[in-house]
């Protein structure tokens, strides 16, 4: 009956998070149905209208780069805090603005929450989890961004055909913001997600790693108590004292040759996360389906096929994640990957590009990536990195998704202009193999271990090197 309960509260604070990933996956899928009103209605030209896209983006990375030290310094759940009330001053913002700057503005305060978001979500889940479930429950997260992105498209639906109904409004301001010019109630709607979570985020605990760190270890065992049973909470404890104890021997824990190539597997792996051509299909799969022939004539029917998929199969991540491991599920999908894209490749290189194997090749790749290099990602960089540091090491994985992304966003259209789309799947496939090469030779096998034992792994990397 305790065991029950223990797993009944760890889910709460796992769906709990996750709402971060929620409001992540929301705020940057939002923006595809306000882009063309938004566009009328201040007059954007190409430039304008670009930076309205990345201007979230650019407050990703400037929200990145002092997360980390907040979360060392102050804990988890207060940046949490501050996390949703930028998603919601950010969203009753955009619902309220009168000219174009501002709303530039309101956008980036809700980027930055994205960023932090997208770093603390899934370290605070992976320090509160079991080991026999971390990978499942931080697999959540993932599963909250594509719920987010497919709540996105629903909503966005839903306003627009209200909008062009009679409806009861009842004032000026929700004529303007319901009726009138519907990308701010788009826009505005995230606050509901936003305001849900800060009040839920109330009900959490500190990080108990994290107030072991600031000598409170008396509090760390009561939150362990809740999540496992008495001697589990004491083992816990002492892993984490021990830890700490060998952290005070490197004089610079980030410069240590293990936690070195544990930054290098981060960043690389976040990276490849990307360069593999996620949001090539995320964004242009809609185009192609509809030239492929389906009556998915408009855009959102073929977002939901591929955001339903997304979903599905990082259910199935979450299911199998812990039992058969991070490495077999990052191989197999990744090869699946690499041989959906040079199929793709080929069917454009000989014009084949259309029907229904051009349909089931896109969503094979979008199933491969949905139980592998997506939610496999967050579950390793959420993992692998010291308690003491844990927050700015993550910082820079994150970051370094963020920067992929902006990278690729910029290299898909000139790509697809210049070289063409067989091309371009194809230097999207050439990336796999260097994912499934570290896959396999650096990142280890974490199914089952705890974060200080990966923590020791990392340790003495050195030691096993010079064997």
């Amino acid at each position: 009956m305790a065991k029950n309960k223990n797993i009944a509260y760890i889910w709460w604070l796992t769906i709990t998070a996750s709402l971060g990933g929620f409001l992540f996956g929301y705020d940057t899928a939002v923006i595809s149905g306000t882009l063309s009103m938004v566009r009328s209605q201040f007059a954007l030209n190409a430039a304008m209208e670009g930076w309205y896209v990345s201007c979230a983006l650019v407050g990703c990375v400037f929200g990145l780069s002092f997360a980390g030290w907040l979360t060392d310094k102050y804990g988890r759940k207060k940046v949490l805090l501050l996390t949703a009330t930028l998603f919601a001053i950010s969203a009753f913002g955009c619902a309220l603005i009168d000219s174009f700057s501002i709303l530039v503005i309101y956008r980036f305060l809700g980027g930055m929450g994205v960023g932090i978001a997208s770093m603390l979500s899934p370290m605070y889940i992976s320090e509160i989890s079991p080991p026999a479930i971390r990978g499942r429950l931080v697999a959540i997260y993932q599963l909250a961004i594509a719920v987010g992105i497919l709540v996105s498209y629903f909503v966005n639906a839903w306003l627009l055909n209200q909008s062009s109904g009679q409806g009861f409004f009842i004032s000026d301001i929700l004529i303007l913001v319901f009726k009138t010019e519907v990308w701010r109630a788009m826009l505005g709607m995230e606050s509901i997600p936003a305001m849900t979570f800060f009040i839920l985020l109330l009900t959490v605990p500190e990080s108990p790693r994290w107030l072991v760190i600031k000598g409170k270890p008396d509090k760390a065992k009561a939150i362990l108590l809740k999540t496992s049973g008495d001697r589990e909470a004491d083992h816990e404890i002492k892993e984490i004292l021990d830890s700490l104890e060998t952290e005070k021997k490197s004089k610079n824990l980030i410069l240590d040759p293990g936690i070195k190539l544990a930054l290098f597997l981060g960043v690389s792996l976040a990276v490849l996360q990307q360069f593999t051509g996620i949001d090539a299909i995320i964004y242009y799969g809609p185009r192609i389906m509809e030239q492929a022939g389906f009556a998915l004539s408009d855009a959102l029917g073929s977002q939901v096929v591929i955001g339903v998929v997304l979903m599905l199969f990082t259910l199935l991540a979450i299911w199998q994640i812990d039992k058969f491991g991070r490495k077999p599920l990052l191989l197999s999908g990744t090869m699946g990957m690499f041989i959906s894209l040079i199929a793709i490749g080929f069917l454009f290189f000989i014009n084949q590009a259309e029907g229904i194997l051009l349909l089931s090749l896109i969503l094979i790749y979008i199933a491969s990536f949905a139980f592998s290099l997506g939610p496999v990602v967050w579950v390793i960089i959420s993992e692998i990195y010291p308690t003491k540091i844990r927050g700015r090491a993550m910082s820079i994985a994150t970051m370094a998704v963020w920067i992929g992304t902006s990278i690729i966003g910029q290299f898909i259209p000139l790509s697809l202009d210049n070289l063409g789309p067989a091309i371009t799947f194809w230097i999207f496939a050439f990336f796999c193999i260097p994912t499934m090469w570290i896959g396999w030779k650096i990142m280890p096998e974490t199914k089952g271990k705890t974060l200080e034992y990966i923590e020791k792994y990392w340790l003495e990397y050195k030691f096993k090197r010079s064997k």
